[in-house]
């Protein structure tokens, strides 16, 4: 959140924000006139105080007093009423626009390049989408409830005053550019303390998200206690931003009031003393001072409301830059719906943003339709960024790449990556059913029976069916109820599925037991059948047969061929296999 706060920046969010709640005018217009309403009840109770002395308790019109009972009831069950619309409408227009935020927000999310979840804590991100657009929409709906009710309560309130004495009530209008003087300078701190708030949030939802995300590390290698004081630390850094926010408004809100209360003061000494008497009735007295001292109150929300508004404009300016995140770059034109699965790789080089290591450099390869290629070579030498460049999570800076002839450039990400399945060592399921998790991203065309085939062919049909409700079972977060095997052949049976002319798989055995990889080898030798293959392993003996292995060390692509011909190199590939195989 670097832009600087000015008038500038706080127009734009406001017009931004005012595309969000247009979409519910109708409900805002109801809200506003029943608040309008409620403000007007309070204000007319202090007016009526002046009828009620003077009539009820002095003239005894007993007219008047018979008819008092109801006008009040009545009174009462207007304001009633005004609360109950208004709170009602004002909470359908923060729902509705954080409903909106979050689908938009969300929408935008999973549309973003990966170099920004790279560079981004999935606290940060789910504190914008939870937290911070709660305050936006809470702000909204508060600021909007005080600024109509205590704004229409100041206003019906003064004209009471002037009814009353005019003279008098002028006092009252000093302390309206003291007001506006205040909220001014005000502003700027308010703001700041709630982006380092929001900001603050984000840092908590991280470190308790690691925390209840690797629960088992952390129990497994004691770190509980470290975990807890990082958590603390976060925390009481939290309050104190919390208490530093409460005590700008406080000293705020109490200058206002202590300014109001002098006025007050004042005007009981003029009215009481011997050179003002007899220039009002008591009625007319009763009711001056019971506007002045009921517009403490409004005054002290109308004052607050700044912090509120600023806690608002916090939130939507962090709302917004999310949303400002430019989108993953398309500008692909060709799309097809089966690729042969040749691929090219001509003088590829990769430097990851905003830094200056280069991750691959100068990568030549070719490989022919059906072919399994195996990369091989030590960890962080580039093999994943490798697939992330083929699969375009990332774009090529120097040099190409070719699927059939086609640079991946000029084909439009959908069509380019519903050419590719992925089985890899970290499997990522759905807290959803077994079928649903089979059938990821083919929901609407996949048959049940079609499921079946591709559990089948993946040997997992076997413990589905054993499962509590088959492919209708829940399998818990990330598949957290089933084993790291079931899991796999999960994967597995979602890339049969699929049918997609190209595979990767990234150690797709490696953390599996000596059984659990037999059956999965046997699943995996029946997807790889006319299927481009791109295998990432550090386990030498289960690329063996590759029609192609490429090394990369470093960056670089240091050697390439058969794994009989490497061995004959003696090169790197020859000294890795060595170190596995040795006795």
């Amino acid at each position: 959140m670097s832009e600087k706060i000015t008038l500038k920046t706080d127009s734009k969010l406001y017009f931004r924000l005012l595309d969000y709640i247009r979409q519910y005018w109708a409900a805002l217009v109801i809200a506003v006139l029943a608040n309008m309403a409620y403000a007007g009840v309070d204000a007319g109770f202090t007016y009526l105080l002046k009828p009620i002395l003077n009539k009820g308790f002095i003239a005894r019109d007993l007219q008047f007093i018979h008819f008092l009972p109801l006008l009040i009831f009545s009174a009462f069950l207007l304001r009633a009423i005004s609360n109950i619309v208004g709170n009602y409408f004002i909470e359908s227009v923060s729902r509705g626009v954080v409903m909106r935020f979050r689908q938009d927000l969300f929408a935008h999310l999973v549309r973003l390049p990966a170099f920004y979840y790279d560079n981004t804590s999935s606290g940060k991100i789910l504190s914008v989408l939870l937290y911070n657009v709660e305050q936006v929409a809470n702000a909204g709906a508060d600021a909007i409830t005080t600024l109509v009710q205590s704004g229409f309560m100041i206003i019906g309130l003064l004209v009471v005053m002037f009814m009353m004495n005019w003279q008098l009530s002028l006092l009252y209008l000093i302390l309206m550019p003291l007001i506006a003087i205040t909220a001014r300078l005000s502003t700027k701190r308010l703001r700041r303390i709630s982006i380092s708030l929001q900001t603050q949030m984000g840092e908590v939802t991280t470190i308790a998200e690691e925390a209840v995300e690797g629960y088992k590390v952390v129990r497994m290698f004691g770190g509980q206690d470290y975990e807890i004081r990082k958590f603390d630390r976060a925390v009481r850094q939290n309050r104190w931003r919390e208490l530093k926010d409460t005590l700008t408004k406080a000293l705020t809100v109490s200058g206002i009031q202590l300014l109001a209360a002098l006025v007050i003061v004042f005007t009981v000494y003029f009215v009481t003393s011997n050179s003002f008497s007899g220039i009002m009735t008591a009625g007319s007295f009763a009711s001056l001072i019971a506007a002045m001292l009921a517009l403490l109150k409004p005054l002290k929300d109308f004052t607050k409301v700044n912090a509120t508004i600023q806690k608002g404009l916090a939130g939507a300016q962090s709302v917004f830059e999310l949303l400002d995140q430019p989108l993953e770059e398309d500008k692909g034109t060709k799309v097809f719906s089966r690729v042969r699965g040749e691929i090219a790789f001509d003088r590829v080089t990769f430097t990851y943003p905003l830094t200056e290591k280069v991750i691959l450099q100068n990568i030549n390869f070719k490989t022919q339709p059906g072919q399994c290629i195996a990369l091989v070579g030590r960890s962080g030498g580039g093999k994943t960024t490798l697939i992330s460049l083929l699969q375009r999570f990332y774009n090529v800076e120097h040099g190409s790449i070719a699927i059939d002839g086609i640079d991946i450039r000029d084909i439009k990400l959908e069509a380019l990556r519903r050419q590719f399945a992925l089985v890899s060592q970290n499997v990522t399921l759905f807290n959803d059913t077994v079928a649903h998790n089979i059938a990821y991203g083919r929901f609407a065309e996949a048959t049940e029976s079609e499921i079946i085939t591709a559990a089948k062919a993946a040997n997992a049909w076997e413990f589905i069916e054993q499962l509590p409700n088959g492919l209708n079972t829940l399998i818990g977060e990330n598949g957290v109820l089933l084993s790291g095997g079931q899991r796999q052949r999960i994967a597995i049976a979602r890339a049969i599925l699929k049918n997609a002319p190209i595979l990767v798989l990234d150690e797709a055995t490696s953390s599996l037991d000596t059984e659990s990889e037999r059956e999965i080898q046997t699943a995996l030798d029946q997807l790889i059948k006319n299927r481009t293959t791109i295998v990432i392993a550090h386990r030498l003996s289960t690329i063996e047969n590759a029609d192609m292995i490429l090394v990369i060390d470093h960056g670089e692509l240091v050697e390439s061929g058969t794994h009989a011909a490497l061995l004959a190199l003696n090169g790197q590939y020859a000294k890795l296999h060595k170190m596995q195989f040795k006795k």
